[in-house]
This record gives structure tokens, sequence and C-alpha cells, in this order.
């Protein structure tokens, strides 16, 4: 299976009262997951200036599987599941997995872009085609009109 990721430590600061790490911390995962993955394919803040575009959210969903504790270090899986061949709508998996390799959780996440000047939905540069082109890709993986 193709696919990108990246490790975390968790931290002190990532539990709740209850002694586990808090749920929005499993979201916070999969978007640095995320922004980390397009930062590295030459979609970067610099490139959101100079085009006036960025990334926006529809929905994000997570199935919470394991507990997570501070101090234990998680790798978190990024894949897209589906596509438009404009790249201008995208689907990404995340896994996020405890060091025995349990998963502990699953992300989705859907996802456009955004003229920032206009604030509506749009066509992104050809650069972010050729990320979608290049991203590891979930079996099954859907190429959309």
């Amino acid at each position: 299976m193709n696919t990108y990721s990246k490790t975390f430590e968790l931290r002190w600061s990532d539990v709740d009262a209850n002694m586990h790490v808090m749920h929005s911390k499993y979201y916070e995962l999969g978007a640095h997951c995320r922004m980390s993955f397009l930062y590295e394919n030459g979609i970067t803040p610099e490139l959101f200036k100079k085009e006036l575009f960025g990334p926006i959210l529809f929905r994000e969903e997570c199935i919470f599987r394991r507990e997570l504790v501070a101090g234990e270090v998680v790798t978190v899986n990024f894949q897209l599941t589906k596509a438009r061949k404009d790249g201008s709508r995208f689907s990404v998996y995340h896994e996020i997995i405890k060091a025995d390799g349990t998963v502990a959780a699953v992300l989705y996440a859907d996802l456009a872009w955004m003229d920032l000047m206009k604030r509506k939905l749009t066509i992104p540069p050809p650069v972010v085609a050729a990320m979608i082109e290049n991203s590891p890709k979930q079996e099954g993986f859907v190429v959309e009109e």
C-alpha cells in the first residue's frame, strides 16, 4: 500500500481530565499530516499567498478505536480516497497507528480550495493537480469529473 506518514510523540498538553489524549488532538494530527504532505509537494503558504487560494474543510470524521496517552509515539498515514481531475476537491483517509501497530483511530476528510479574494470555491493552480496525480491513493481510489 502506497502511503505518506508522519510520526508524532503525544504530549502532556494533549491529555484531558480522563488522562488520555483528548478527541480534538486526533483531528489535529490528521490536519498536521495533511498539511505536511501538501507543503512537501510544493503547495506551501507562499504559494497560497502568491495564487490567493487556500484549502477548506467540508467534512471531517474520526472513528476512535483505541485510547492514546501522553508519551506514546504514533504514526499518522495519508492517502487519497477520491479527487476531481482538476484537483478542485479531494478526500483523504488517515490512520493513527500506535507503536505496536494497533490502529487507534481512522479519520476521513473532504476538502476543496477557496479563492481568497472572491471567498468562493475555485479550481486551484496546476501544481495541485500534479500533487493529486502523485499522491498516495487508497485501494479503490475514485477519480471524479
